[in-house]
């Protein structure tokens, strides 16, 4: 690796530091060069590339709005040395989570009205000479490119109609893997009943996309000295409160953090519903990748929704 990294960085002095780390999903490791400190980031599979890029892109989305701290990313390539590929990053000296727990809420909160604020200064600007809208405001849900919440790609084809691109995009793209591996009878008999019900849980509803972290619970979150950090994302433009589903799976984030969060952003009615609906996609997806040991809590949740 101290090659590869010499040869792509242009860097005389390369180091490994630290433990190696990097998830459930790859390996990773630290290295200290003169070009400065990098984690990289390596996987053998053979979707990699495709996961890689997509966090990738979905890095430099977020770090694109200036509204929170994600590791800067840097190349990604194919394994020189063997099979699969390599994802260079910026390292960062990360704590767990704690004194910027508030913190996090609000720099979440301000990704998430970033397209929307995108919205009204295009508006405002509409017409006006010399008015810079090299931004651009996302008018619907996707991404311009596959993401992977753990090793699984997603299917982020850009759809005008959030219920639609849920339903159709996340929640029926898991259900029909777990059909492919298990043939659940109880899950393809309840699966018609929940999808009827769907739309009304968002009747009277206004979504605006906004751009998602995509996996944010507290294995993914973090903190330097002077702000809190996110990195592993997924990224999609959806319905904000879908960015809180696995956090709330996982009790990952305190009240300082909810309550800024929703001072900026808050609860519109039928939430809790919809909260419930948002992780029903995580249950499915660890029921994916993890086994049936998901599958009670995923038939629950799905129970839940079509007797309220």
């Amino acid at each position: 690796m101290e090659k590869i990294l010499k040869d792509v960085l242009g860097a005389t002095r390369v180091k490994s530091f630290g433990t190696t780390s990097g998830g459930c999903i790859s390996d990773g490791q630290s290295y200290d060069t003169d070009k400065g400190k990098f984690f990289v980031k390596v996987n053998g599979k053979s979707g990699a590339r495709q996961m890689f890029d997509g966090e990738k892109a979905s890095l430099e989305a977020i770090q694109a709005t200036e509204t929170i701290r994600v590791p800067k990313p840097g190349p990604v390539l194919d394994n020189p040395s063997g099979t699969g590929t390599i994802f260079i990053m910026e390292h960062l000296d990360l704590q767990g989570l704690s004194k910027h727990s508030a913190a996090l809420g609000e720099h979440l909160a301000r990704l998430h009205l970033h397209n929307l604020d995108e919205g009204k200064r295009a508006r405002q600007e509409e017409g006006r000479v010399g008015a810079d809208t090299s931004q651009g405001f996302v008018s619907q849900f996707g991404f311009h490119t596959t993401t992977c919440c753990g090793y699984l790609p997603l299917d982020n084809t850009w759809c005008d109609d959030w219920v639609r691109f849920y339903t159709e995009y996340r929640l029926k793209k898991q259900l029909d893997q777990i059909q492919e591996k298990s043939s659940d009878k109880e899950l393809r008999e309840l699966w018609p009943l929940l999808e009827r019900k769907i739309p009304k849980l968002f009747e009277g509803l206004e979504i605006t996309p906004a751009l998602q972290h995509g996996d944010l619970w507290g294995g993914n979150a973090g903190q330097l000295e002077s702000c809190p950090v996110i990195f592993d994302p997924a990224s999609f433009y959806g319905h904000h409160e879908f960015d809180l589903s696995i956090g709330a799976m996982f009790h990952s984030f305190n009240q300082d953090f909810h309550k800024a969060y929703h001072k900026l952003i808050p609860k519109a009615p039928g939430f809790e519903e919809r909260e419930k609906l948002y992780l029903l996609f995580h249950h499915l997806n660890h029921w994916n990748h993890f086994g049936a040991s998901y599958r009670s809590s995923s038939l629950s949740i799905i129970r839940s929704l079509i007797k309220d």
